[in-house]
């Protein structure tokens, strides 16, 4: 059984080692900061990004990139969308077209507005055509780490490569179900993190269990409106990668999204928030990017809209407002 490369260290990415480790000979994992995977190596905790969890002793922490890749198999993507070009400019001339790469982070490029698998694939194009699979779904880093059942999606038009996948991942805790609509799959997990913020300022202004519900319903249609005319299919976004991933960070308090959008509807600048946060939110940096690619598509979304309006700094009140204020339709 060949070895598994993940790239990336921070809490998504240390889950998925812990949970994968039983399924591979070896697990190596790509750590930016040397003092970290140093630590890591020698404590077998993430004490930054995902304390609390020890690593299984198959699990080899490093630095080092070239080390991470020597004899992968499958190489699992999970870094920040602003650091996937760049990480993946540095594994090319280390790449095997042998190898299957699997993107696990949920985001849009910004300035090309490319899909995760879509940069992968205009890297990797440079020497080979790279089989990509796209992993995504209802997923708290803690409680995978923390063996609690979960359920994902492995999407890739090259079917046998997701089925290959779905048969290496798939454990006791862990079930993979196959798709082939990466379009839908991708763009649902991006723009949930919008949502999951407007969902959180909700939370934040105290507006109630209705305006939740609508607020998730009405998500759902214009994620779903810009992933269909992205040539995605509606039926995805009813589905784990879609209304299952929603949900989850809507509501759940562990979703970073949500938890930046509860203190905006406190009152706290986006630049206050983002400065106390150790790790990631990929909503505040995909809702510009989800605009102007709606923008392309000639697609209406009124709720991403306004995040970005309130991430500008409107008043969140004065968004809802406008919200509620707008022409009354159909449903």
């Amino acid at each position: 059984m060949k070895s598994l490369a993940i790239l990336g260290g921070g809490s998504w990415g240390t889950a998925l080692a812990i949970a994968l480790a039983p399924r591979f000979a070896e697990t190596r994992l790509w750590v930016h900061e040397p003092d970290l995977a140093g630590r890591m190596a020698r404590g077998r905790e993430n004490d930054v990004y995902l304390p609390g969890f020890l690593l299984p002793e198959s699990v080899r922490p490093t630095p080092h990139l070239a080390e991470a890749m020597e004899g992968a198999g499958i190489v699992l993507i999970v870094v920040p969308s602003q650091h996937v070009r760049r990480v993946l400019e540095e594994i090319c001339p280390l790449a095997d077209p042998q190898t299957l790469f699997v993107s696990a982070t949920k985001g849009l490029e910004a300035g090309t507005l490319l899909r995760m698998s879509e940069v992968v694939s205009d890297v990797l194009g440079r020497r080979f055509q790279p089989r990509v699979a796209i992993l995504s779904g209802p997923t708290f880093a803690r409680e995978v780490a923390r063996g609690q059942p979960a359920a994902v999606v492995i999407s890739s038009r090259d079917i046998e490569a997701a089925s290959r996948i779905q048969v290496s991942f798939s454990g006791p805790t862990l079930r993979l179900y196959t798709n082939t609509d990466p379009v839908g799959v991708e763009l649902g997990a991006a723009l949930k993190n919008v949502i999951a913020i407007a969902a959180g300022v909700c939370q934040g202004l105290e507006l109630g269990s209705n305006a939740q519900a609508a607020l998730i319903t009405r998500g759902l249609a214009e994620i779903t409106r810009l992933a269909v005319a992205a040539g995605g299919q509606s039926a995805t976004l009813a589905g784990l990668a879609g209304l299952g991933d929603l949900v989850l960070t809507c509501t759940g308090e562990l979703s970073r999204n949500r938890q930046v959008g509860i203190e905006l509807g406190r009152g706290r600048s986006i630049e206050e928030i983002l400065n106390s946060m150790r790790m990631v939110a990929e909503g505040v940096r995909t809702t510009q990017a989800a605009l102007q690619l709606a923008a392309r598509y000639s697609v209406e979304l009124p709720i991403t809209a306004q995040v970005q309006r309130i991430l500008e700094g409107l008043p969140p009140r004065e968004a809802v407002r406008d919200l509620m204020d707008r022409s009354l339709k159909m449903e």
